[in-house]
């Protein structure tokens, strides 16, 4: 059997309030970071990406909102957070016009479901990143939530990968 990569077994082995913290910077959610500390030590990263996406399909609609409300705006990654502004790069380099039109979609978004416009931005552009928030506002707020939580798991999958390789943590 292959060894677990090293910033797997660093996860594991870390005191809980460390890798409280490191979870928090994955997700939000109190109960989603519950239960990952809860089923340490994972013996593959694949492990501990199951139990993320688990987890993930879970989370209560308090749980969710907590998640939520972990995610800056699309086009708004926050001051000193890394993770978000690598996230959404795609937005940093969208023309003026587009920018404005997804501030204007985020805030018309908000209003409409009461929460941040989240998306696995990853590798997407601006303009993609505006055309899913038109496209998806038209939604209604049950089919609406269902894509936030696979946006979500999306997410966490990628966070959770990087502390597996070693970037965090």
């Amino acid at each position: 059997m292959t060894p677990p990569p090293p910033g797997l077994t660093r996860f594991n082995t870390l005191p809980e309030a460390a890798a409280r913290a490191a979870l928090h910077e994955v997700c939000a959610a109190t109960a989603w970071t519950a239960r990952l500390l809860a089923s340490r030590p994972y013996a593959t990263p694949e492990a501990l990406y199951d139990a993320g996406e688990a987890a993930v399909h879970e989370l209560d609609d308090t749980g969710l909102d907590e998640a939520l409300a972990g995610h800056p705006a699309i086009g708004r990654p926050r001051p000193g957070d890394p993770a978000s502004a690598r996230e959404q790069r795609g937005m940093a380099d969208a023309d003026a016009a587009v920018r404005a039109e997804m501030l204007e979609l985020n805030l018309a978004y908000q209003e409409r479901f009461g929460h941040v416009f989240l998306i696995c931005a990853t590798g997407l552009t601006g303009g993609q990143l505006r055309d899913a928030a038109r496209e998806r506002i038209g939604n209604t707020p049950e089919r609406e939530r269902g894509i936030v939580r696979g946006e979500l798991g999306k997410i966490n999958r990628i966070r959770l990968a990087r502390i597996v390789e070693g970037d965090s943590a």
